[in-house]
């Protein structure tokens, strides 16, 4: 049996590598800085403030970051450029983290939504199968009626994770399927249902509508489940990332943030942008294509994996 340390060793290790691009387009870079200025000036800061806006960090997040560095050095009287260092992972750590620690209470619905082609489906498969290594019962609900395959798509990753998927013919109504989906899960005391929703409506309108009678549905039908909204985004789209994310946030009310592909880009910086812009929980991160690859976020973590640092 694996021991609890061996595994946070072996989670960190496929973080670090994952983050393998990241690390080139973001830490290395400012590395190199730091190699390159003997004395913290005004030129060292634009440059600082070119690599966290290149690595997606945001404008108006990179500003803060850089004014609240520059405090600090006259405040403090720094005078070693490779402070800067250490002051930088200091902040990403601040602004990711988490004001609650996120524990799986029972029974939860896992509400899960997002555009299509963030990793929707995929992201849902590795959740059931990451909850279900740690013991807990689950259900996977097929709610996302409008696209082809999609219902199959899940069945695969039910087959996977040995998690059953709750669904109906293509086209039907995803409250419907929802309602299901709760009836079966209140029946057999379920620890987690995980439901799939439309990526695709024709205006936020309408996926407000769906979302919010699905709602209707869970609240309703299992008033003692604890709710979550999921929203998955792809870390390569970058600041498209972030419009996404404050759509969503208008429109549905997510509670928490899975950011899929960190380890397919060099602007790992967009998880600083969307936790600073939007201040919603970055609750899990993806970081390869295996099914163990998606992990629980923990920031300090993510800070010492970017950074470089060892376990």
């Amino acid at each position: 049996m694996e021991k609890k340390g061996d595994k946070k060793k072996g989670l960190f290790s496929r973080l670090k590598k994952g983050l393998g691009k990241a690390r080139q387009g973001f830490t290395e870079r400012v590395d190199e800085l730091i190699k390159y200025y003997r004395e913290i000036d005004d030129d060292f800061f634009d440059e600082l403030e070119e690599i966290l806006i290149t690595a997606d960090v945001g404008v108006n997040t990179t500003i803060e970051i850089v004014d609240e560095l520059r405090d600090q050095v006259r405040e403090k009287k720094i005078g070693h450029v490779e402070k800067i260092r250490e002051l930088l992972r200091e902040k990403i750590v601040n602004i990711l983290a988490n004001e609650d620690d996120f524990e799986l209470k029972t029974p939860t619905v896992f509400l899960v939504v997002g555009v299509n082609g963030v990793g929707k489906t995929t992201t849902i498969g590795k959740l059931a199968n990451l909850y279900k290594k740690e013991g807990k019962s689950i259900l996977m609900a097929a709610g996302d009626t409008f696209r082809a395959a999609a219902t199959e798509q899940l069945q695969i990753w039910g087959d996977r994770s040995g998690v059953q998927v709750i669904s109906q013919a293509e086209g039907s109504d995803p409250a419907a399927v929802i309602f299901d989906a709760v009836q079966a899960a209140r029946a057999r005391d379920t620890d987690l249902l995980i439901c799939d929703t439309a990526g695709r409506l024709h205006s936020k309108k309408n996926l407000m509508k769906e979302l919010e009678k699905i709602n209707r549905v869970i609240d309703r039908e299992y008033p003692t489940a604890q709710k979550e909204v999921l929203l998955v985004l792809d870390a390569t789209t970058g600041q498209n990332a972030v419009a996404q994310a404050k759509l969503f946030k208008e429109a549905v009310g997510i509670t928490g943030i899975v950011l899929t592909k960190l380890d397919g880009t060099a602007k790992g910086g967009v998880i600083v942008a969307i936790k600073s812009e939007l201040d919603v929980p970055i609750r899990f991160i993806g970081v390869g294509e295996q099914l163990d690859d998606l992990q629980p976020f923990v920031p300090q973590d993510f800070a010492e994996a970017l950074f470089g640092y060892d376990e």
